[in-house]
């Protein structure tokens, strides 16, 4: 069975999931979750990654990433979970798959969805019922956000940064946002307004037959930021 097509720009930022074969749990307890942060941690900075959200649920991952050139996304999420699993197969004797195939992923517009697709997964908590509120879940970014608290995981979010020059002000505005949660649920490669989707559209071929299969890295275009912002 081929592969489902990706699409990872040279320049701009992705909402990256993966999850556990089978829906199954990956997180045990709090201690595997710090494993796999410390792993995020460790490997964002050799593979030029930054993360601005992140939230690491029971049986899958969500983050959403900012690449530049240099950026080795792919390579970055290999390496995470393949090692990952090495502690977890010597942690309880696991044996099999543990995650469900590739991670999955959608090119997100910059100058207006970020910080959306940002709280959307920090609400993941409050969604599946483990929390009331995304202040009580620990392993994810709302809080740094949210209250200020230090996470020397993430690199701020630039459109959080522009809600204010306040830190006060900054926060009490992100807590206050309203997240869109439809946008989330589309099989749409991207996530933002339709005019942002008709350009990567285009940009990618979708609009025309295409085969599906392992692709090359996409982003050999000079002006693909462009193409991500909408600048010219």
């Amino acid at each position: 069975m081929s592969r489902t097509r990706r699409f990872i720009p040279k320049e701009g930022a992705m909402h990256v999931m993966c999850r556990g074969n089978n829906k199954q749990v990956v997180f045990n307890g709090d201690s595997d979750k710090l494993k796999y942060y410390y792993l995020m941690a460790e490997l964002k900075v050799e593979h030029h990654i930054s993360i601005l959200h992140y939230c690491l649920m029971n049986n899958h991952v969500h983050l959403v990433v900012l690449l530049n050139e240099l950026s080795r996304i792919s390579r970055f999420m290999k390496l995470l979970n393949l090692e990952y699993f090495i502690y977890y197969k010597q942690v309880y004797g696991y044996v099999g798959h543990l995650w469900q195939g590739r991670f999955k992923s959608k090119i997100i517009e910059t100058n207006r969805y970020l910080l959306q697709c940002g709280k959307y997964i920090a609400l993941n908590p409050v969604r599946g019922g483990l929390v009331k509120s995304p202040q009580d879940y620990k392993f994810c970014s709302y809080n740094h956000y949210a209250k200020g608290t230090p996470d020397s995981l993430l690199t701020d979010d630039p459109l959080y940064l522009g809600l204010s020059d306040s830190p006060e002000e900054r926060r009490r505005k992100y807590v206050e946002f309203v997240v869109d949660n439809e946008m989330m649920k589309s099989n749409q490669p991207f996530v933002g307004n339709k005019a942002f989707v008709d350009r990567l559209t285009e940009h990618y071929g979708l609009n025309k037959s295409v085969k599906m299969g392992r692709p090359k890295k996409v982003g050999d275009s000079p002006r693909l930021f462009s193409v991500f912002t909408g600048s010219r």
